[in-house]
């Protein structure tokens, strides 16, 4: 298997309120994507501002923010990534409307997964080719290129392991969330057996090593649980 093929998944953040709705449509995707559901367009964005995803799909009547508020502020940030509404709304008014925000499509409820599945494909092809360049990502006082397997600062250049960049990368990711054990260790190893475990302590070890001298960078163990890496 893969080392980083969970990783691989494209992520999802689907806002919806209706929880009927979002466990159906959430059940159907995972297998295919990484998704993350949230109910309400607040928890959303909090979200978006923390993570990085690769295609947004929202509701439009959700409470806190409605889902073209939620348009607005995610344009606001990126004009590229890829937003689907799903909405009960046919009006042609609120479609005219969802596409001025910013929306790439708009599909009104009832629809098929395959259809959904099809169009989440087509713009995040899309998407990868007006971002074909490899992204870099700033951690403390470095510059993170995954490609590379380097942390880069003004004076020094550390090179990685493909393992300490493939874990560094999924904290990125997915920082400041609780990440389970067994959930890192099937991302970057495939398994979640006792050895892979051990190993996963020492690649921790290492990357703590590196970021030692960085007061905002903490990778907290959260004892029975797992890790959850931080930026402050």
């Amino acid at each position: 298997m893969n080392s980083i093929q969970a990783m691989e998944k494209s992520k999802i953040l689907y806002a919806e309120d209706d929880s009927t709705i979002a466990f159906l449509i959430q059940d159907s995707l995972e297998s295919y994507y990484e998704i993350s559901c949230y109910s309400d367009g607040k928890s959303a964005l909090e979200a978006f501002n923390n993570e990085d995803f690769d295609i947004c799909l929202l509701d439009i009547m959700m409470p806190e923010l409605n889902g073209f508020e939620l348009a607005q502020y995610i344009r606001e940030k990126n004009s590229e990534i890829p937003i689907i509404f799903i909405s009960a709304k046919a009006l042609k008014e609120d479609r005219i409307k969802g596409l001025k925000i910013g929306a790439d499509d708009y599909l009104v409820k009832p629809f098929s997964i395959e259809e959904l599945i099809l169009k989440i494909e087509v713009f995040l092809k899309r998407s990868k080719k007006t971002n074909s360049h490899p992204l870099k990502y700033k951690v403390g006082k470095y510059d993170f290129d995954p490609k590379n397997y380097t942390l880069q600062d003004a004076q020094n250049t550390i090179t990685l392991t493909q393992r300490e960049s493939d874990l560094l990368l999924y904290f990125i990711r997915n920082k400041n969330t609780v990440l389970k054990r067994q959930d890192i260790l099937k991302a970057i190893w495939g398994d979640d057996d006792y050895f892979m475990g051990r190993s996963l302590d020492v690649f921790i070890s290492r990357l703590r090593k590196v970021f030692a001298e960085e007061q905002n960078i903490f990778i907290e163990n959260l004892h029975g649980i797992g890790f959850r890496f931080s930026e402050k």
